[in-house]
């Protein structure tokens, strides 16, 4: 596994915000080839002040990776004369295919309910279901069973009290992107919180690419479907072949 270090550096800016995150990065790049297996974002920063620091209530941040958006139909299965079949279907309309946050504190103490719904941090806020079908009372279940699986998989995370913070002015954190990555970009937002209310907020993004070979493959099947197909087909003839004369020569 890979660990991508990503730098932020304090730079000029005109006063605004009595408590501020003033930031660079000194990569905005992952590059996905075929030993790709994962990476480790390591993610740091300080604090720009123009008062001294406040003691109570604490200062708190919250760091959030998104990946792109895009609809997703979860459907539920039941079982059904012995064989299990899907039944109810609910689209939900925006949710991101990488999803991680990471706070200082338990996220329910570093961000209220009200700054939650306007932020959208949390991962069910990250995730936009507008409607159902009339027929489907327990909507709610199919985002909770979305959450569940994507969790699951690594590629939604919740890392409370895993971001470091100094002296209330310098932060830090790693999060780990799993193996299965989308193409795109990957917004990252940091949020300075104090009571539960959010003081300073910035963003910028991560673009996730495929090089070599995965690159090549991903265009050819965007851009020439047909060839694409035959091309797999041919593999998949290729590696059928090679096996039954493998076991050809063990047989004889």
């Amino acid at each position: 596994m890979r660990t991508l270090a990503f730098a932020f550096v304090l730079v000029c800016a005109l006063p605004a915000l009595a408590e501020e995150v003033v930031l660079g990065l000194s990569s905005d790049q992952v590059s996905i080839n075929t030993n790709f297996d994962g990476s480790e974002i390591l993610i740091f920063g300080a604090v720009k002040r123009e008062e001294a620091i406040q003691d109570n209530p604490r200062l708190q941040v919250i760091v959030t990776v998104a990946g792109p958006s895009r609809p997703i139909t979860v459907r539920r299965k039941e079982k059904r004369f012995g064989i299990w079949v899907n039944t109810d279907a609910v689209e939900v309309d925006h949710a991101p295919s990488f999803y991680a946050v990471a706070s200082s504190t338990l996220l329910g103490l570093a961000l209220s309910n009200t700054e939650d719904l306007r932020y959208k941090v949390s991962i069910p806020r990250a995730i936009r279901s507008v409607g159902a079908p009339q027929n489907i009372l327990d909507s709610k279940n199919f985002t909770n069973a979305l959450i569940r699986i994507k969790s699951e998989s690594n590629q939604y995370q919740l890392n409370e009290g895993t971001v470091s913070v100094d002296e209330q002015t310098l932060f830090r954190t790693a999060i780990e992107l799993p193996a299965a990555l989308t193409e795109g970009d990957y917004l990252t937002r940091i949020f300075l919180t104090r009571g539960g209310e959010v003081v300073s907020k910035y963003e910028t993004s991560i673009y996730v690419r495929k090089v070599g070979v995965e690159r090549w493959l991903f265009r050819l099947s965007r851009e020439n479907a047909l060839i694409y197909g035959f091309m797999s087909l041919a593999i998949a003839i290729a590696a059928g072949w090679g096996a039954s004369a493998i076991f050809s020569i063990f047989r004889r």
